[in-house]
């Protein structure tokens, strides 16, 4: 009797450090409400080709960005499964993390200084640089020859800026139209109501058709991050050492590959 109720108390024993080591982790981590919420709450895009696109043919998400969520819900839930993904643009991605309803972003979401001052943002996973696509109609086959030109931009976007900057060092005056969406801006270049398309020249590939092209000029680079919310920077790095690991041993250079970025 006396050695029964000995191994029950070594057992309960082993089960509490065990816990308590298992909430020590997390809390390393900063995944315990991850955890505990069973689901890992992902802010995607929903129509960039190659990074993140609801593809209405199998109703499933698709690109990098979506198997970058889907190897982090792995690590963190033991289930690639356990992802939820919500489609965000340039102007609502920032305050979905701000209020809690995601845990992080993967959206094409570009590393600043500025924004290093709101989120952590891991190392970046991509780095692009921000380019323009024109109808080849237009005769437009550089930066000098927008003067006076409409482009067309998403809200919140860097590419107004980067854009912009480069074109007042030559002497040329832009026009913008910002847009929610990338489909908006493509329709409006196919319409006419704008001159030029203006964002990170690895998006322009996915609405690049035998109508326009893509113009070899391209501006500030544009690196890519997961991003967290700025106080939760166990989580914030937890999510870089992952990256890293990546990113090291070829399977997010695999993704981008399988992916044609």
């Amino acid at each position: 009797m006396k050695l029964k109720k000995l191994f029950l108390f070594v057992s309960a024993a082993l089960l509490i450090v065990t816990a308590s080591a298992c909430k020590k982790q997390e809390d390393a981590s900063g995944t315990a409400a991850i955890k505990r919420a069973g689901v890992l709450k992902v802010g995607v895009k929903a129509d960039v080709p190659g990074f993140g696109l609801f593809n209405t043919s199998t109703n499933q998400y698709e690109g990098l960005e979506i198997e970058i969520a889907k190897l982090l819900a792995k690590e963190i839930l033991v289930d690639s499964g356990k992802v939820r993904f919500e489609p965000v643009t340039a102007k609502t991605r920032g305050p979905l993390l701000d209020n809690g309803e995601l845990d992080m972003i993967i959206a094409t979401f570009t590393i600043t200084d500025e924004r290093k001052l709101t989120y952590n943002f891991s190392t970046p996973y991509y780095t692009d640089a921000v380019g323009m696509l024109v109808k080849k109609s237009s005769g437009i086959s550089r930066l000098a020859d927008l003067n006076g030109k409409m482009i067309g931009v998403a809200q919140s976007a860097t590419s107004k800026e980067a854009i912009d900057a480069a074109a007042k060092a030559i002497g040329v005056t832009l026009q913008f139209a910002e847009f929610s969406t990338y489909p908006e801006i493509k329709a409006a270049l196919d319409s006419g109501r704008v001159d030029v398309f203006s964002v990170d020249k690895s998006i322009l590939n996915g609405y690049l058709d035998s109508e326009s092209v893509i113009l070899p000029d391209e501006f500030s680079p544009q690196p890519y991050g997961v991003t967290t919310k700025l106080s939760n920077k166990a989580l914030a790095d937890y999510v870089d050492g992952l990256i890293q690991e990546w990113l090291g041993d070829g399977t997010i250079p695999a993704l981008i590959e399988q992916f044609n970025l």
